[in-house]
């Protein structure tokens, strides 16, 4: 069958009153404080409600999606049976939860409803046992549900109607086998409501396969951008970023927003660096657990942080009022990933800021997003040291003067404090108060001009500190080398480094200058005023292993990859003693990432590839045991970066 629906037109409806949902749930809308419907809901309820058939509703997200099938949903199922009459599909458990919670507080005034929620990262038999005792809606992630469905724990035998949302997302996560699985076990006569952001040739198959003459409502496509976002790009060095998030949030005390990443990966390290400088941020992203994923959102909600750092794919299910800005500290490849991104700000009707942090090279890509969203992207910049500094003060002189006077503060107290303080005139003592929050704000700052245009092109690998002068150590001057047994076999990187540093001395992110990492050990460089904090490290243990932090007087050599294993000439010193750890060998040839890993869990392990005759020895053999002919593990490593779409 070819791909065909109706298209529905039905006349504006200006409230849910005449939209023919019954009185419970109007009662509860009007308990919610919603009166006027949203454009996808005012079109899609009457006729989810009236007409007995396949539906298509094609809106953005953010558009209110989840009541305009979800009311009608709630008014459909029979809640004196406890069969599983819907089920909803849904991309991340994030929005598996949002889904679950909107159901609950629409369904307040119409008795008990019984919605699981089913998705990975969470007990599964607790799942089960929620599901033995009747669940009239299930909400799922694909994964979890059909892994239920094997265990013969979900009976889809009495489904009426079956919900995919966020189609478009589900099908560029990889779940196209899992929602073929679903649907074919369930085609009793239910109906299927499929909401999509875009109509992609993939859900064209799944309405060609499994769709009977859908109807179908497309909200505008010209608004798929929300219009009262305002769109900035600010062109810096990439290492530059994260002190630009730095002075936003200095600039602005009510600054509430979501930071987009493009890997896991930078998005723990973001969050790490601006944690250890005293920001309050928190991650979301896949590695994380299910309760670290709750928790970071139930502090994000709550207001306790003033940024969530997040992929792409982890930000699904985040709903969340009074978001001011969304930041990109790297672009998306697909526009339509902006546009989402983009559509966590500007929610019920109020204003707000999408900033793309560019380097040059981002450029055209930038262009590329603004014309097939239709948008203009505003030249901005940084705030200025000086602007900072103005508000700040400004803040805190207006706090200072709110200040509530303790009333147990005696006299006697203030007569003492008076008397040391007597010979100090009034200007005297404001300008050592005023000096005081002044260096304070100089001290997280760094005095670069991040708008000057005219510094050397930088690309787009992360945040580097510019150093100063270096010391005969190969670091910074005033700073001291300390040696750390831990590396990357104890799965670290830089950025857990960083924090496993700062967490355990008291140490800042601004003291620590390089940081050196090898497969058993890190180099870590220490401004020389807190470098005796450096001792609470040595005992601490890490996994039943006790750490040490040593000074090393040594020269350090960077290793020309940015702290990778192997790869690049390192000449004939190998750049350290064997002792040490370093490895040997010239040229090594091109080898995948994953191998790199794989080799990173011995300190001591010889690199592959090519190497020139003059360094083999001739009678002591292979030093670690293994034939000449053993090849690293692993093999393309192209996967690693660019396999998955959603790292």
């Amino acid at each position: 069958m070819a791909y065909f629906c109706k298209i529905i037109k039905c006349s504006y409806l200006k409230n849910f009153e005449a939209l023919g949902l019954s009185q419970p749930l109007l009662d509860g809308l009007a308990e919610m404080g919603f009166t006027e419907p949203t454009d996808i809901q005012e079109q899609a309820i009457p006729i989810l409600l009236n007409e007995d058939s396949d539906f298509i509703g094609l809106a953005q997200t953010g558009t209110g999606k989840t009541a305009a099938f979800g009311l009608p949903l709630i008014d459909l199922i029979d809640i004196n049976l406890r069969e599983t009459q819907a089920l909803i599909l849904a991309p991340t458990r994030e929005l598996a939860q949002q889904i679950c919670g909107q159901l609950e507080l629409l369904s307040q005034k119409v008795g008990r409803l019984n919605v699981v929620p089913v998705f990975g990262g969470a007990n599964i038999m607790n799942q089960i046992k929620d599901i033995r005792r009747g669940a009239q809606i299930i909400v799922a992630t694909p994964g979890r549900l059909m892994d239920l469905m094997k265990r013969r724990e979900v009976s889809l035998d009495a489904l009426k109607y079956l919900v995919l949302d966020e189609a478009d997302e589900m099908l560029n996560m990889g779940f196209k086998e899992d929602i073929d699985y679903i649907l074919s076990k369930s085609d009793g006569g239910r109906k299927i409501w499929l909401f999509s952001a875009t109509m992609a040739r993939e859900i064209k198959v799944i309405v060609d396969t499994y769709m009977k003459q859908p109807g179908e409502v497309r909200i505008n496509r010209e608004n798929i951008v929300n219009t009262n976002i305002e769109h900035k790009s600010i062109q810096l060095k990439a290492s530059d970023k994260i002190e630009a998030l730095r002075r936003f949030l200095d600039y602005d005390a009510d600054m509430f927003g979501v930071v987009f990443c493009r890997t896991k990966r930078e998005t723990q390290q973001v969050a790490d660096e601006l944690n250890n400088n005293g920001y309050a941020t928190e991650p979301l992203h896949g590695d994380m657990s299910q309760a670290q994923r709750d928790a970071a959102m139930k502090r994000f909600r709550n207001k306790n942080l003033k940024l969530l750092i997040a992929t792409d794919v982890a930000a699904r299910g985040i709903d969340v009022d009074d978001i001011t800005h969304v930041i990109h500290l790297s672009l998306p490849d697909d526009p339509e990933f902006y546009a989402h991104r983009s559509g966590r700000t500007a929610r019920a009707g109020k204003k707000g800021v999408s900033i793309a942090l560019i380097t040059r090279g981002d450029n055209r890509k930038l262009k590329h997003i603004a014309s097939k969203l239709g948008i203009e992207f505003a030249p901005a910049e940084i705030p200025a040291l000086e602007a900072i500094t103005k508000k700040r003060i400004a803040r805190w002189s207006d706090n200072l003067k709110a200040q509530p006077i303790n009333d147990k503060i005696g006299e006697d107290l203030l007569t003492t404090v008076y008397t040391q303080f007597e010979d100090l005139s009034k200007e005297e003592l404001l300008a050592k108060l005023l000096t005081k929050e002044y260096n304070s704000i100089y001290k997280r700052n760094s005095i670069t001009d991040l708008n000057d245009r005219s510094k050397p092109r930088d690309d787009d690998r992360g945040p580097r500190r510019e150093r100063g002068p270096r010391n005969s150590s190969g670091g910074e001057a005033g700073m001291k080398t300390y040696f750390v047994n831990l590396g990357r076999k104890d799965n670290m990187n830089k950025g857990s480094i960083l924090g496993f540093v700062c967490d355990t001395t008291g140490i800042t992110g601004a003291d620590i200058g390089r940081i050196v990492l090898d497969g058993a050990h890190s180099f870590i460089d220490v401004n020389e005023s807190v470098a005796t904090q450096m001792d609470k490290i040595n005992g601490v243990e890490r996994d039943g292993r006790e750490i040490r932090a040593n000074v090393h007087t040594g020269r350090v050599i960077e290793p020309r990859d940015g702290g990778r294993d192997g790869g690049g000439f390192k000449g004939r010193s190998g750049g350290g003693s064997r002792d040490s750890g370093a490895r040997k060998g010239g040229f090594k040839g091109r080898r995948s990432d994953d191998s790199r890993s794989d080799r990173s869990s011995s300190s001591s392990s010889s690199g592959g590839g090519f190497r020139d005759r003059a360094t083999k020895e001739k009678d002591s053999g292979p030093r670690d045991g293994k034939s000449k002919t053993d090849k690293p593990a692993g093999g393309k490593g192209r996967s690693k970066f660019f396999g998955s779409k959603w790292d």
